[in-house]
């Protein structure tokens, strides 16, 4: 399958979906809380009752993952060479805050790589592609598409991206070990698209998140020219495992710096 023949279908539906969840953002909805604490509201089940509707009427015959639909059973899910994960509302936090940080993301992933992955920032009108054999864009509204790249090289100090509501010592520690430099907190998945446009060099995740959380993204970073690296320098797969949680990893912009090396021992 040519994934570029998806991108315009993909990107609609993202769309629809984010229009979905500003009509329950523009209201004083309510938070539910799942079984693991985190939030849940009527936006989350409003965009994947969308998108999983309009994936399976577009590619009927390949297997979506959503966040709010569980996950198959590994022994049928480790045949998938091809099929889309979902996150139809990432950063419910920053949703329930109201900082306007939060994303759609779809990826299509083949053989444990992202190979077509759309973010789109619903109160920012703005949608990231990344699509193997097209490159990465960002589209502003109705403007055309604008080819993005990451950073040729870091900023002076370098310019940090780093999660808006999760911080730890791991992160702090590695911080200190880079030395001075610029951080910009952030929510969701904008903190990979940061980097592919060119607007930050690094963003570390020392701390848990999801497949569905990272796979749209990473297909941004990438075909943006970056990479998105576990802590042994390897390119970040997906459907690997019985779970679904990604190990700690880097997104990489500007190669300048040895990044890695830069994390301490106990990482």
């Amino acid at each position: 399958m040519d994934p570029k023949s998806l991108v315009e279908p993909i990107v609609a539906l993202a769309e629809d979906a984010g229009r979905a969840i500003l009509e329950v953002y523009s209201t004083d909805f309510e938070v539910q809380s799942k079984e693991d604490a985190s939030p849940l509201t009527q936006a989350d089940l409003a965009s994947h009752r969308w998108i999983d509707a309009g994936l399976r009427s577009l590619t009927p015959d390949i297997p979506v993952i959503s966040e709010e639909s569980g996950l198959a059973d590994f022994g049928e899910r480790s045949g998938w060479q091809l099929y889309w994960i979902v996150d139809p509302l990432d950063g419910t936090k920053e949703f329930v805050n109201r900082n306007d940080e939060f994303t759609v993301n779809i990826a299509l992933v083949q053989d444990g790589t992202a190979i077509l992955g759309v973010v789109h920032v619903p109160v920012y009108g703005r949608t990231y592609v990344g699509c193997r054999g097209l490159g990465a864009q960002r589209r502003d509204g109705d403007s055309d598409p604008v080819s993005i790249r990451v950073a040729a090289a870091s900023g002076e100090p370098p310019r940090i991206v780093g999660s808006r509501s999760h911080r730890g010592k791991s992160l702090d520690a590695y911080l200190a070990a880079i030395g001075e430099h610029e951080m910009v907190p952030m929510g969701s998945s904008l903190k990979f698209c940061v980097v592919a446009e060119g607007n930050a060099d690094l963003y570390p995740r020392l701390g848990p998140t999801s497949e569905w959380d990272t796979a749209a993204a990473q297909a941004v970073v990438e075909q943006a020219g970056g990479s998105v690296v576990t802590l042994d320098g390897k390119p970040m797969k997906y459907n690997t495992k019985a779970d679904i949680l990604n190990p700690h990893f880097l997104v990489v912009g500007a190669t300048d710096r040895d990044w890695l090396a830069l994390l301490p021992d106990s990482e």
